[in-house]
């Protein structure tokens, strides 16, 4: 039986879309238990006022929640009793396989890296999210863990890449880039080049700087950057994504021709809202944490949280964290 810790607490839209992504989740998934982790009484109010038939999860209680805008290392230490600490309390316990919040991305972080630390070799942790592309999907790293890296970090992140692209997403020889201005080996600052002369180093199909216009092309299967960069080109594409559906939606709607066009291609609508839609892709996994963490967009709805419990589970059954542990370890033996 596996094992998923979710907090409830986490998220815009908590407690009633947790607990419907968790409520679905619980219908589909076999052999796999999600334990509840948050305010006990409210959780109970809810199933109880949404008639969720025979759904009787455990319950971790958790009196305290760290808001979207609280600083996240210090609400960790403070908010001992906070859904997200409670949560990784669980797995570092081995009473949960892996934990699930869509909360506090920040706190998320740090709340693991103090409970679980790091994987041995890792020295920064990274979060990956998958993006679509005209080929299939691609994973980027990092996009927030962390803002201050060295090339040595960037290393890391691409190996973890490497194996989670094997392993979860099964592709067979993954191409690693880095994500620059250009992709001349001469753009870019000092930071690049030295993390480039590193990646030439290393065992993974490494194929060099890719620009940002190339990030849903499909030309890369493992994006690398530093949690700045990565965060900025996510939040641009999000809101780019919602602009060009608004504008179309509103365009269309403007006649009467358009109506009918909008009317006919509301199949092909669907199809492209599902492409581009972050909660067909799941949360996005911590990587380097000594343990399966799995960070959920903030605004994520009932589908996107089942989705997230989907990721995780997937995890927990390819166990990376022994491969990420074995060929950190056998790359620093490689370049020297």
């Amino acid at each position: 039986m596996i094992k998923i810790a979710l907090d409830v607490s986490g998220g815009d839209y908590a407690p009633l879309e947790i607990l419907k992504g968790a409520y679905s989740a619980f219908k589909e998934l076999e052999n796999t238990q999600i334990i509840l982790v948050g305010q006990k009484e409210k959780i109970l109010s809810c199933v109880q006022d949404n008639k969720f038939k025979d759904f009787d999860l455990p319950i971790v209680d958790a009196s305290e929640i760290i808001a979207m805008d609280e600083p996240a290392a210090l609400s960790v230490r403070r908010k001992r009793n906070s859904s997200i600490v409670k949560g990784i309390e669980l797995l570092k316990n081995k009473q949960a396989d892996a934990f699930v919040s869509c909360g506090n991305t920040g706190a998320v972080v740090s709340a693991a890296v103090l409970g679980l630390r790091l994987i041995k070799g890792v020295e920064r942790p990274g979060i990956g999210i998958v993006v679509p592309t005209k080929t299939g999907t691609a994973m980027m790293i990092d996009v927030g863990a962390n803002i201050g890296t060295k090339p040595n970090h960037l290393l890391q992140y691409a190996v973890m890449a490497d194996i989670y692209s094997k392993k979860v997403l099964k592709k067979e020889n993954p191409k690693v880039g880095i994500l620059n201005i250009g992709e001349e080996e001469t753009k870019g600052t000092e930071f690049i080049k030295e993390t480039r002369i590193l990646f030439e180093k290393a065992y993974f199909n490494f194929i060099g700087n890719i620009e940002a216009k190339d990030v849903y092309k499909g030309v890369c299967d493992c994006i690398i950057c530093d949690g700045f960069l990565g965060n900025v080109a996510l939040k641009i594409s999000e809101g780019l994504a919602e602009t060009v559906g608004y504008f179309l939606l509103d365009y269309l709607r403007k006649d009467f021709l358009g109506k009918i066009g909008l009317f006919l291609a509301q199949n092909a609508l669907r199809k492209f809202k599902r492409k581009i839609d972050y909660s067909e892709y799941g949360g996005a996994p911590l990587l380097g944490v000594d343990g399966i963490v799995i960070i959920g967009h903030g605004r994520s709805d009932a589908r996107a949280v089942k989705s997230a419990l989907k990721v995780a589970r997937e995890e927990v059954e390819r166990n990376i964290n022994d491969e990420i542990r074995s060929k950190i370890e056998s790359v620093y033996a490689k370049i020297g």
